[in-house]
């Protein structure tokens, strides 16, 4: 049996990544919103969280807030959206030809 696999790429569980969590990486540093909802919560329904990106992870984005000194781990199963006051930054792998 001839098979031409030459022109497939073969998929590597080890290759995915979050890409959330990669674009946050590469805008570190930078003063967000971050837009949450708590749908349990009576008291913390919807919060809007202002800082700097610090780190993020898979699950996670830590903000530290110059103004009051707070620090935010944040889980981004609750985020609803994130508003930056500049460009995002993207990287070409994820979005090519500018798209």
């Amino acid at each position: 049996m001839n098979n031409n696999y030459s022109n497939m790429t073969m998929y590597n569980p080890q290759d995915e990544q979050s890409y959330i969590e990669n674009i946050l990486r590469l805008n570190r540093g930078k003063q967000v919103e971050v837009y949450m909802s708590f749908a349990d919560s009576i008291e913390w329904k919807d919060r809007v969280f202002r800082g700097i990106i610090e780190q993020s992870g898979k699950d996670h984005i830590i903000l530290s807030d110059p103004n009051t000194g707070n620090w935010y781990l944040l889980l981004l199963i609750y985020v609803n959206y994130i508003k930056f006051d500049e460009r995002i930054n993207t990287s070409e792998a994820f979005y090519p030809n500018g798209q």
